[in-house]
């Protein structure tokens, strides 16, 4: 079902890179829908928040089993995950439907998170994958914003949406920093193998044959 060809880790043109693709693309959608008058966006942004964030699932469930993962999608699904939460927690807060708190152990979790990876990239060590704590985090959040935002929406059902909304975000937010506190030891391995595996410069020869 790959729509690429190449290496299994090298490929491009898969179908859950072109989902997550998806998911990138409808990110302004949602922040649209969100900044419409009269909060008649919300209960929409709502659904296409959780549709996004079932894709999140489904992309990694069509990559294993059809034997489609690869780097680009290592890289590219947590890229768009912390795009859509960033911009949902930053959207929901701004507009009153999300607790300030809970925005910012969010947004602060998502924040750290980024700035690991990013950390490791450069001092040299190799790639690191989300671990299971994390994915049950993001998935508790991408549960719990939308449920917020049809909490606040004008809907019959809006007070049960609400009561979901924090069954979802107290168990994310706990996940979501036990994974931070969890990428600390993998962090430190990841850099170390990354720099062992990095050959060293030859060393220069003067005249005579000394190093210099």
């Amino acid at each position: 079902m790959a729509l690429g060809s190449g290496s299994a880790e090298d490929r491009v043109l898969t179908l859950p890179n072109l989902i997550t693709t998806v998911r990138l693309v409808l990110v302004p959608v949602f922040v649209w829908l969100l900044v419409r008058p009269d909060r008649r966006g919300w209960y929409p942004a709502a659904l296409l928040l959780g549709g996004l964030g079932i894709t999140d699932g489904v992309d990694g469930f069509v990559a294993r089993r059809f034997h489609q993962v690869s780097t680009v999608g290592k890289v590219l699904d947590p890229i768009a995950d912390r795009l859509l939460l960033g911009a949902a927690a930053i959207g929901t807060v701004v507009l009153g439907a999300i607790p300030v708190w809970v925005a910012w152990l969010a947004i602060g979790r998502e924040a750290v998170v980024a700035a690991g990876f990013l950390a490791v990239g450069a001092l040299g060590g190799r790639r690191m994958d989300v671990s299971k704590a994390g994915k049950a985090g993001t998935f508790g959040l991408m549960c719990a914003i939308p449920l917020f935002l049809a909490g606040h929406a004008s809907d019959d059902w809006h007070r049960v949406a609400e009561d979901l909304a924090w069954v979802c975000i107290i168990p994310g937010l706990v996940s979501g920093w036990y994974a931070v506190a969890g990428y600390v030891r993998p962090a430190i391995e990841a850099v170390r193998a990354g720099r062992a595996v990095t050959p060293e410069a030859p060393a220069l020869k003067g005249p005579g044959g000394t190093r210099r």
